[in-house]
């Protein structure tokens, strides 16, 4: 069949392929009367439209095979592995190749990659395992047990294996590339660790962020790495980075609950009160033993509560550690701001911005109000009801009388004496 001609069988004029499973029908039926040049055709006119499809690859390689071309077959196989249908080219594998071939090292090592591809690192040491059995210098074998105790973070039987393999040819370049990479790895990561116990918390971070560049697939032992780098970022108090940084290791592992912690730590940094929270009461839940968690964990709800009450130092416009002569500066200069009698068009507004700035003085203005309120303690009964201070009396409450030194024209509020 012409390739013009395929192409209208498939219902691809635009160059994609239209129905695959017409197309595999027409394969077996070819196969079953041993057409198998005309199959073969059918194949690699597929393969030329979708050079992806892996199935493709899996039919011509048994054909091929079968032909007694392995030479073909071998190519058509790998296809399979570049293709990253790593569960098709396993099930080929065992399915057709090994079954003629049970023999077959290259077959084997294919699988192996396979394995290692998918991730499969325990069934890549059994495999890898049954290799070194029948000769225990495979070089390729060594390589891929070895690569597979790394992604599992058992670095010294991989250091063990690389090193194995480099005393049988010291210039193996896949060997040489992963030991000196894994030695640069954990040369790296002690550093890291060792400025964090230093205190040299910058060059900390350098290191575990160098770290976190050589390998980003290497999640097992990157997860450390991610939380050692958090740790670091929230004694920092770059609680931005930190919180990123806690978040890719719970990503990696959910259950970690010094993750866990330590988020709830960035995101009291970054004043997510109700988050932080939420990732400590967790913690708490995990580990209702850890006196260190629950009180995290009472420091954040403490935080919480006090961001739902009024900022008396950002309504006086005073910072946290201003002095009291600074708190009865900018007392007086806002009291007489807003004094009513000074409002005449705008009285309702300035009677309770008035309020607001008599109330942030009770508190501030009074050595024992201060420190409890700074405390997160509750002040209500000390004269900061439900009805909030109120300096034009009425009502529950005390009753307060106002005067400036010199007074106000018109008379008005009378006198209260700084």
């Amino acid at each position: 069949m012409s390739l013009p001609c395929f192409f209208v069988l498939l219902g691809c004029a635009d160059g994609k392929l239209g129905n695959t499973a017409e197309l595999f029908e027409r394969v077996s039926q070819s196969i079953k009367v041993k057409r198998y040049s005309e199959a073969l055709n059918d194949l690699n006119a597929a393969i030329a439209v979708d050079p992806a499809l892996s199935e493709a690859y899996f039919h011509r390689s048994s054909i091929l095979l079968q032909l007694c071309r392995y030479e073909e077959s071998e190519k058509s196989y790998k296809n399979l592995f570049d293709s990253g249908d790593y569960a098709k080219g396993l099930e080929y594998l065992d399915k057709v190749v090994l079954v003629f071939s049970p023999a077959c090292s290259k077959a084997k090592i294919l699988k192996v990659k396979l394995l290692l591809a998918a991730k499969d690192y325990s069934s890549v040491i059994s495999e890898t395992g049954f290799i070194l059995k029948e000769d225990e210098n495979n070089l390729e074998a060594l390589l891929l047990r070895g690569r597979a105790y790394y992604y599992l973070a058992d670095h010294d039987v991989a250091q063990r294996h690389y090193q194995k393999g480099l005393r049988l040819d010291p210039e193996h370049s896949e060997l040489k590339k992963a030991y000196f990479g894994l030695k640069k790895l954990l040369k790296k990561t002690k550093s890291a660790e060792d400025n964090l116990n230093k205190g040299k918390l910058r060059l900390a971070v350098e290191d575990y962020e160098a770290a976190l560049a050589l390998d980003p697939d290497h999640l097992a032992h990157n997860v450390h790495l991610h939380l050692g780098l958090c740790k670091v970022l929230v004694k920092l108090g770059r609680g931005k980075d930190a919180l990123s940084s806690c978040s890719e290791a719970l990503n990696i592992d959910e259950e970690l609950l010094e993750a866990l912690v330590q988020r709830g730590e960035a995101k009291l940094l970054t004043e997510d009160w109700e988050g932080a929270v939420e990732d400590l009461k967790s913690a708490v839940q995990k580990s209702p033993q850890d006196m260190n968690i629950r009180e995290a964990l009472t420091r954040a709800e403490k935080a919480l509560k006090m961001s739902k009450r009024k900022d008396w130092y950002k309504i006086l416009g005073v910072s946290k550690t201003a002095s009291v002569a600074e708190i009865k500066c900018a007392y007086k200069k806002l009291a007489l701001q807003w004094h009513p009698d000074k409002n005449v068009d705008n009285r309702e507004e300035a009677e309770a911005q008035f309020r607001e700035i008599a109330a942030a003085y009770e508190v501030l203005g009074d050595d024992e109000k201060r420190a409890k309120y700074d405390r997160g303690e509750d002040i209500e009964d000390m004269g900061m009801g439900g009805g909030g201070f109120n300096p034009f009396g009425g009502g529950g409450g005390q009753h307060f009388t106002f005067t400036f030194d010199g007074g106000f024209p018109g008379g008005g509020f009378g006198g209260f004496h700084f």
